[in-house]
């Protein structure tokens, strides 16, 4: 797994690795039993402090997305909630809705800043 890290978003380094291991376990790009980067490894790749990634790697734990091995590295857990049956349609329709946006004139930053706004609503209507 390869971190990318925006400085110019304003979220914290921790919630963007913490958002990316999040995404890839959900789009299969990360399976259990997978091992993640070991902390070093994320620090020297990405320039941030060895702590920040360890950070993350706590708080995935916690939510039981991930688990330590000791002496081993810490792995995507065995038992993970299942994805949605119907993830390929909504990748199509998320796509062309996505193809929309950009002829609309929506950059990726836009389009990613409306979705979350977007998702934030919802979810507040929710609770």
């Amino acid at each position: 797994m390869i971190f990318r890290i925006d400085r110019r978003t304003g979220t914290a380094v921790y919630v963007q690795l913490i958002q990316q291991v999040r995404q890839a376990v959900r789009m299969g790009r990360l399976l259990p039993g997978d091992r993640l980067p070991t902390a070093r490894e994320v620090a020297e790749r990405t320039g941030i402090n060895p702590n920040t990634v360890l950070r993350a790697y706590r708080e995935l734990e916690v939510a039981g997305l991930v688990e330590p091995r000791q002496g081993s590295g810490t792995f995507v857990r065995d038992q993970l909630p299942p994805l949605p049956a119907d993830l390929g349609e909504l990748r199509r329709d998320l796509a062309e809705w996505v193809a929309r946006a950009r002829a609309a004139g929506l950059d990726p930053s836009d389009i990613q800043a409306l979705v979350t706004e977007v998702a934030a609503e919802e979810e507040a209507e929710r609770v």
